[in-house]
């Protein structure tokens, strides 16, 4: 099996219902092949937004990039994916992933217990559920019996997995048919690729066969500092949660991780800033000119991920807007 390298448009900036559908009806018209639609911490559902998007393009892939398993039960889980599959037939992709402590017991009032079983057990059940089968499940999370599809799925539902650290990789090479990384610098990308083989290959596949994605916080822009400081907030945002610290110190950067987890708990902002200075910084964020920027991506392709999904993460609209508009495949082609 072979995939073939693309770009995604991420589509995560927390934007209304009718910027995020006219800009995935942009994305399809300039060639982009998938957008990627966040879920949760707030935004508006992805679901919701990916039904709106399918009914008004034809081509453009539409993967959800990613809906924690905590909220929401597997069949509502299944009865979404089979909706979705009559909207978007053979262009819906459901990434699943466990979040973080933050989102799930702070924000949402659920308990975070076993992450990496809920998702295992969330793949199992649904692709029963997905399959048409009547549910009689029991695992250590999830439980289901006698729950039923009314209407079959209409062509085929790839589920990827968000992961992290060998736990969670080597799982999602196993179960699932794509791995999401986030936050994933590129001399960092062969022990995690590693890890999806060797999932991979207790389900008689190897990583080549899986789509990899991986999420890009970039900025074209020739402003490097204000970019720099735009990315320390998505740095303190992720890395002060316990899931994306344990990340941050497993690739090599404990002194940083100890750095941001002090910041946060004394509710020192500019401690937990500093922690990422100039270079580390540009190890985690794609930053520079349109050219840079697509040689960066590009460098991901040469490494292993079939499909990076570039985020314009600038606050700034000008530099947003010039981001997402320079990895067209026309442009990354070029």
């Amino acid at each position: 099996m072979t995939i073939k390298h693309s770009v995604a448009l991420s589509l995560q900036a927390p934007v209304d219902a009718a910027n995020r559908l006219q800009r995935s009806i942009w994305a399809e018209e300039q060639g982009y092949e998938s957008v990627f639609i966040t879920d949760g911490g707030g935004r508006m559902d992805g679901f919701t937004i990916a039904g709106a998007i399918a009914a008004r393009t034809s081509r453009i892939r539409l993967c959800m990039s990613i809906v924690p398993v905590y909220t929401r039960p597997v069949a509502v889980f299944a009865t979404s994916a089979m909706t979705m599959s009559h909207l978007a037939t053979d262009r819906f992709v459901l990434g699943l992933g466990s979040s973080t402590h933050a989102m799930i017991e702070g924000w949402y009032g659920m308990p975070f217990f076993k992450p990496k079983t809920r998702v295992k057990e969330t793949i199992e059940l649904l692709r029963k559920m997905l399959a048409g089968e009547k549910s009689d499940y029991d695992g250590e999370t999830v439980h289901s019996h006698n729950f039923k599809l009314g209407t079959p799925v209409m062509g085929e539902v790839p589920i990827h997995v968000a992961a992290l650290r060998p736990g969670m990789l080597e799982m999602a090479g196993e179960m699932a048919d794509g791995v999401m990384l986030n936050l994933a610098p590129l001399d960092v990308l062969p022990r995690m690729l590693e890890a999806i083989d060797k999932g991979a290959k207790r389900s008689g596949r190897r990583v080549e066969d899986l789509e990899v994605s991986t999420l890009l916080n970039t900025f074209v822009t020739n402003d490097v500092a204000a970019a720099e400081q735009d990315f320390r907030n998505v740095a303190a945002f992720y890395y002060s949660t316990p899931v994306y610290n344990k990340f941050l110190r497993w690739v090599g950067y404990e002194k940083e991780a100890a750095q941001i987890e002090e910041g946060f708990r004394r509710k020192d902002r500019n401690m937990t800033l500093g922690a990422f200075d100039s270079e580390l910084i540009h190890k985690f964020a794609v930053i520079g000119t349109a050219e840079q920027c697509r040689d960066r991506v590009r460098a991901y392709w040469k490494a292993g991920v079939q499909t990076p999904a570039v985020n314009g993460a600038s606050t700034n609209h000008d530099i947003f807007k010039a981001t997402i508009g320079e990895f067209t495949p026309a442009k990354m082609a070029g």
